[in-house]
């Protein structure tokens, strides 16, 4: 069972829907004992940073995710669930995160394209995906697939080996991670089509 965890920030339903599309047993949660006795983990995330670590918070899901990362289960952060996992977040000034992943989160600065054209922020849209490493979330996956975003921030891993993929906005930023048994894509899988799908039918077959 893959539990999804709903902290009122995130678009569970249809994370939801998109896992149960690819085979997989799910369940929308914030109770620890479901977390713990889950096989896998989802952290879903839509909104602020600041708002979301309040949230979970204040429904008392730090302890529990440090628990299911702890305990070595196949764990997904997805859009701000991957944000929230790094050290810090500067939304809105300077925020601490769940700590799992060392670095932190920054907006996009002003960019232009290749044309001189004013790049906007958010970055919403269609974006390709460049693989840095291997790894079981992106099997059968190809170098260049185009994947669903829409953020104003973007990570920096402290440590450059966790970054799983890149994509071009201006500058390469960090659009996936893997950590051992923690995951996680800036992009929407379940917003992804195809290769959403795919990644989201990889993670559920982690064993």
């Amino acid at each position: 069972m893959i539990a999804i965890i709903d902290y009122d920030m995130g678009n569970v339903r249809s994370v939801q829907k998109a896992f149960e599309n690819v085979g997989a047993k799910t369940c929308v949660t914030r109770d620890p004992a479901v977390i713990a006795g889950a096989s896998h983990v989802v952290l879903p995330g839509v909104g602020a940073f600041k708002d979301c670590m309040s949230n979970l918070t204040e429904y008392g899901l730090i302890d529990p995710i440090h628990k299911a990362i702890s305990s070595g289960k196949p764990f997904l952060g997805i859009c701000l669930g991957l944000q929230l996992l790094f050290d810090e977040g500067m939304e809105f000034g300077l925020h601490k995160g769940l700590g799992i992943i060392k670095g932190r989160v920054v907006r996009f600065p002003s960019m232009k394209d290749s044309e001189g054209a004013e790049l906007k922020v958010p970055h919403m849209g269609w974006n390709s995906v460049d693989k840095k490493k291997g790894s079981v979330l992106l099997e059968g996956v190809a170098d260049g697939s185009y994947v669903y975003f829409v953020h104003s921030y973007y990570a920096l891993p402290a440590d450059e080996s966790v970054i799983l993929t890149t994509t071009g906005y201006g500058i390469d930023f960090t659009s996936s991670i893997e950590q051992d048994n923690v995951m996680a894509c800036q992009f929407h899988p379940e917003k992804s089509q195809k290769t959403g799908l795919k990644i989201l039918k990889n993670f559920s077959s982690i064993r």
